[in-house]
C-alpha cells in the first residue's frame, strides 16, 4: 500500500499505519517461523518500510508442572477449559502471566493456580468488608468516596499514621508496577501486587482500620467518627488503586468489585491509570519508619506468645518503652497496638525507657518479665504472670524438680562409688561429671522459679 494515498477509513490506517507504539506477545518457538516473516513482509510492502509493530515481548512455552512439554501421548496435557471451570479465568490468567520469566518456560502447577483463586478470594472479602462498612451512609456521602484521582501530600497531610503509611506504600507500588510493566517484567509486578494487597493491606491496614470503625458503631464523638470516615475513605482508595493495578491480569474480578464501590466512569476497563506520566506520587518516609516500628512490635510480642504457647483468644499484659515522635505515635495508636498484638488495651502503657524500668522495679513480682529490644529507643516487658498460667507451671516445674532431684541423686551416687572411679575410663567419668554439673544447675534454676512462683501465688 502507498502511505501518502491509503484511505484514512481503511484496515491499513487504522489497524497498521496509524497504530502508534503497538507490541507483539509470542512465544519463542516461532520467532523466525512467524515474527521474523511479519517484519520482513511488512517492510517490502510498504513504502516507508514500516514493521508491523516496535517491540517484540517474548516468552518461554506453557509447560506441566514438572517442566515437560505438553503431549497427548504423553497424557500431561492440561484443557484451560477444564482449569477454568474448576479455578476460574482469573486465577488461570494470572498464573500464567506471573509464571513468565525471562529466558524460561511457564511450569503450569495446578496449586499456584488454586493459591491464585484463594488471592482472589482474598481480595473479594477485603471488598465485602469495605462496602459492608458503607451501608449506613447516604448516596451522597457514599459517592463522594469515589476516587478521582491520585492522592495528594495536601490531602495526605491530615491522616493518621496509619493511613499515611498504607497510602504511602501503596504510592510505591503504583511506581514500581508502573515501572515494571514499562520494562515488561510482568510477572514480578503481578507478584508485587499480591504481596502488598495479602501481606499489606489485608492482613496489617485492614485489621487496624477496624479499630476505627467499631469505634464509630459504640461512640458518637466528632473525633472518633472523623477517624472512621477517614479510614473508609483510605480503605476505599488503596483497593480502587490496586484493582486498576491488577485489572490487566484479573479483569473479571476486579470489574466485578470496581462495579460495586463509589466509582466515576463506565468501566474499570477505561479507567485512568493510578499514575500520570511526569507526576510523583507522595510518600510520608516518617509514617513508614514509625508503622514498620509497630510492626516489628508486634511481630515481637507474637512471637512471645508462641513461645510460651498463649492461648490465642487470651490478652496478655504489655509494656513498651519508646522514646520521642515513635513514643507518640505509639501511644496515640495503643488500641491498634493492643489489637493487632492481642494486648490488654486498659493495661497496655507507653512510656519511657527509663519510666518503664522504674515501674518494673517498683512491682518486683519476682518473676522477670520477658524483655523484647525490637529496635533503636523501642523495647517492650510482657509480665510473666500474663503469659503463663501460675498454677499449670507450679505443677510442670514440681515434676521437673522431682525429676532432677532424682537424676542428680543418682549421679551423685554413681560418682561415689570406688568401683566406678576405679574401673570406668576417664573420659565416662568426665561425662558423668559434666552432667552432674549440668543438672546441679538445672535443679537450682527450677528451684528458684518454683519459689518465685509459690511466692506470687501465697
Amino acid at each position: 500500500p502507498n502511505a501518502e494515498g491509503s484511505d484514512a477509513a481503511s484496515d491499513y490506517s487504522r489497524f497498521y499505519e496509524n497504530r502508534g507504539a503497538s507490541v507483539l506477545e509470542t512465544g519463542y518457538d516461532i520467532l523466525f517461523f512467524w515474527v521474523a516473516r511479519m517484519v520482513m513482509l511488512g517492510a517490502e510492502l510498504t513504502d516507508n518500510d514500516k514493521p508491523p509493530f516496535e517491540t517484540v515481548y517474548m516468552h518461554g512455552l506453557v509447560r506441566d508442572a514438572q517442566g515437560k512439554k505438553m503431549s497427548k501421548t504423553t497424557g500431561n496435557v492440561i484443557d484451560p477449559l477444564d482449569v477454568i471451570s474448576e479455578y476460574g479465568t482469573d486465577a488461570l490468567r494470572y498464573t500464567l502471566s506471573t509464571g513468565v520469566t525471562p529466558g524460561l518456560d511457564v511450569p503450569l502447577d495446578p496449586k499456584r493456580i488454586e493459591s491464585n483463586r484463594n488471592f482472589a478470594n482474598k481480595l473479594w472479602n477485603s471488598a465485602r468488608f469495605i462496602l459492608a462498612n458503607l451501608k449506613g451512609l447516604s448516596q451522597a456521602d457514599t459517592q463522594a468516596l469515589a476516587v478521582r484521582g491520585p492522592m495528594t501530600q495536601a490531602e495526605m497531610k491530615d491522616l493518621s499514621v496509619p493511613e499515611k503509611y498504607v497510602v504511602s506504600l501503596c504510592h510505591q507500588l503504583v511506581t514500581d508496577v508502573t515501572q515494571q510493566l514499562d520494562e515488561f517484567t510482568l510477572g514480578q509486578a503481578g507478584d508485587q501486587i499480591q504481596t502488598f494487597l495479602w501481606d499489606e493491606f489485608a492482613d496489617w491496614y485492614l485489621e487496624s482500620s477496624k479499630v476505627r470503625i467499631f469505634a464509630a458503631q459504640k461512640s458518637d464523638d466528632p473525633e472518633v467518627q472523623a477517624a472512621a470516615s477517614q479510614a473508609r475513605r483510605v480503605l476505599l482508595y488503596v483497593l480502587d488503586t490496586n484493582l486498576r493495578l491488577l485489572h490487566p491480569y484479573m479483569p473479571y474480578v476486579t470489574e466485578a468489585i470496581w462495579q460495586r464501590l463509589p466509582h466515576e466512569g463506565v468501566s474499570l476497563m477505561t479507567a485512568a491509570w493510578p499514575k500520570e506520566d511526569g507526576k510523583e506520587l507522595h510518600v510520608d518516609q516518617q509514617a513508614l519508619s514509625h508503622f514498620r516500628s509497630l510492626q516489628a512490635l508486634v511481630r515481637a510480642v507474637r512471637n512471645s506468645r508462641a513461645e510460651y504457647k498463649v492461648a490465642p483468644q487470651k490478652t496478655i499484659q504489655v509494656l513498651v518503652a519508646a522514646e520521642g515522635e515513635l513514643g507518640s505515635f505509639l501511644e496515640t495508636e495503643k488500641q491498634v497496638l493492643a489489637t493487632l498484638c492481642k494486648a490488654d488495651g486498659e493495661t497496655l502503657e507507653v512510656k519511657t525507657l527509663a519510666e518503664a524500668k522504674t515501674e518494673l522495679q517498683a512491682q518486683d513480682e519476682g518473676l522477670k518479665p520477658v524483655h523484647l529490644v525490637v529496635g533503636e529507643g523501642l523495647e517492650a516487658f510482657l509480665p510473666m504472670k500474663g503469659l503463663v498460667d501460675m498454677d499449670k507451671e507450679q505443677k510442670r516445674l514440681a515434676k521437673q524438680l522431682a525429676t532432677l532431684t532424682k537424676e542428680v541423686e543418682g549421679l551423685t551416687k554413681r560418682l561415689g562409688s570406688k568401683g566406678f572411679k576405679d574401673k570406668a575410663p576417664p573420659e565416662v567419668v568426665a561425662e558423668a561429671e559434666a552432667q552432674l554439673s549440668d543438672k546441679k544447675e538445672q535443679l537450682q534454676t527450677v528451684t528458684q522459679s518454683l519459689a518465685e512462683i509459690e511466692k506470687n501465688l501465697a
